[in-house]
């Protein structure tokens, strides 16, 4: 019996399948898809993934070629402008890269490390007991001891297990489109007149023309109406700018073209028995720029977690931290693109009022550093415990620029094999060891400790900051002694 199926090669699970690898196990993934897709159904990363991705070393190879990696410039919120420019060290992160790129990247990563990607495989029923889940595939039969839905909002994991998906469909209908352009583009054209980059609002909608990258302008139109059936055509496209500006606006040859209606939903639960939901299978959210953030960073806090699980580290009661720490986490994130849908949407003079009222309040500091902070998911700190005596505890650990027997390194640098650390910040330091059961032992030096001690898990979150305390948190989380605290540095 295999340890782990995965449902969905898509940008979640294939995060999984990588981190579950990284951790020592051989995780299968299944696909109905023959191909993988070269949709560029997203255009990049922005949030806390991209300081995740950052501790697994995958930054670099990701930022290759990218139009933009590092902190964020700016960021619409519901068509408000954010500018951070100017202000230091805001926390958003960007990452502009394709999907199709991020996928083919992902599944090189996860393929060197161990797991398996089985595409064309379709799940047809599913049935589960005390030792483990077994999937009906239009190929056959397949049994692992958990699986893992990350298949999407039409997520056939989470009907077959049964879990509620409640919340709301928009009444709006978005088509959108990417488009061949020579340079000019369509504000060249004499009826490109009274339009601008970005959205543009008008009665009966509105009309988005933008550009990620050289030679391709993305057009989008939210009108009123039903999703479309079937493939978007050209003609469908064009038929709806018409409606919404009122005249025919030339984009250039189509690359790509869809139709969506967005959809508010949580579902109720992540977890049933041996089956896990992560992803757009465990929440949909109406606004753009969140979805991988969120789906992407639950796939590193289930992986280390069924990891040590299945490796017999931890007892399986560990299991049940992703759901208290991750569904919470989900529903933050739904609230505010909810809000930022309404925000949207709010029409005529009262929505301009709110909107300007809003970029106004959004040029101050404070209230701008509050939202990034949401945006990008640093606002989160997970349940510390009735003992939590550093305010560390439960949040993402901050990247310190440490002194160690190896040289200059960052705590993103240490992170890179995906397993605990304890890092000793009193002073001394010594050449890197391996701690209690599997703790990796850091001894290093820096400006400003925040802590005598901290203990980092293999999701990036703080587990435990100072020395007192310290022995029962890395058994709690870790099944291990950290007996390094108590050793002579080298």
């Amino acid at each position: 019996m295999d340890d782990v199926m995965i449902v969905g090669a898509g940008p979640v699970g294939l995060m999984l399948a990588g981190e579950l690898a990284l951790a020592g196990l051989r995780p299968i993934v299944l696909d109905k898809r023959p191909e993988p897709s070269e949709l560029p159904k997203a255009n990049g990363l922005a949030g806390q993934i991209v300081e995740l991705l950052d501790h697994r070393g995958l930054l670099g190879p990701l930022s290759e070629g990218s139009g933009f990696a590092g902190p964020a410039p700016g960021f619409p919120f519901g068509q408000v402008p954010l500018r951070f420019a100017g202000h230091d060290d805001m926390p958003l992160r960007l990452l502009l890269i394709q999907q199709p790129r991020l996928e083919r990247l992902l599944t090189e990563r996860a393929g060197r490390l161990g797991a398996e990607i089985r595409r064309g495989h379709e799940v047809l029923g599913l049935v589960q007991d005390e030792e483990g889940v077994t999937l009906e595939l239009s190929t056959g039969r397949a049994r692992a001891r958990y699986a893992v839905g990350c298949d999407g909002g039409h997520s056939t994991v989470r009907a077959l297990t049964g879990i509620g998906f409640p919340g709301s469909t928009d009444d709006e209908v978005l088509r959108l489109g990417h488009f061949a352009w020579d340079g000019q583009g369509p504000f060249e054209e004499p009826r490109a007149e009274g339009l601008e980059p970005g959205w543009n609002r008008t009665p009966a909608g509105r009309l988005l023309l933008t550009s990620l990258r050289p030679g391709v302008l993305v057009a989008g139109v939210r009108e009123r109406g039903a999703a479309p059936e079937g493939p978007v055509t050209p003609e469908d496209f064009r038929a709806a700018v018409r409606r919404v500006i009122g005249r025919d606006l030339p984009l250039g040859e189509p690359l790509w073209l869809s139709g969506t209606v967005a959809q508010a939903r949580l579902a109720d639960r992540y977890r049933a028995g041996r089956v896990f939901l992560a992803g757009d299978a465990a929440h949909l959210f109406p606004a753009g720029g969140t979805a991988l953030n969120v789906g992407m960073t639950e796939a590193v806090n289930l992986a280390w977690k069924l990891a040590a699980v299945l490796l017999g580290r931890v007892p399986e009661g560990l299991l049940d931290t992703y759901e208290e720490e991750r569904r919470p986490v989900a529903g933050r994130a739904l609230a505010q693109t909810r809000a930022q849908a309404a925000l949207e949407r709010a029409p005529g003079e009262d929505g301009d009022a709110l909107r300007a009222l809003l970029a106004e309040l959004f040029a101050h500091e404070q209230p701008l550093r509050h939202l990034a902070a949401i945006l990008h998911g640093s606002d989160t700190r997970y349940p510390p415990g009735p003992e939590h005596p550093h305010p560390l505890v439960g949040r993402f650990v901050p990247d310190l620029r440490l002194s160690t027997a190896e040289g200059e390194r960052r705590v993103a640098e240490l992170m890179r094999a995906g397993r605990p650390v304890l890092l000793d910040l009193r002073g001394e330091t010594g050449p890197a060891s391996p701690g209690g059961g599997w703790i990796d032992v850091v001894r290093a030096r820096c400006a400003e400790p925040p802590a005598d001690v901290l203990l980092i898990r293999p999701d990036g979150y703080v587990a435990w900051a100072g020395t007192d305390g310290l022995a029962g948190a890395a058994r709690a989380w870790f099944g291990a002694e950290p007996p390094a605290v108590r050793a002579t540095p080298a």
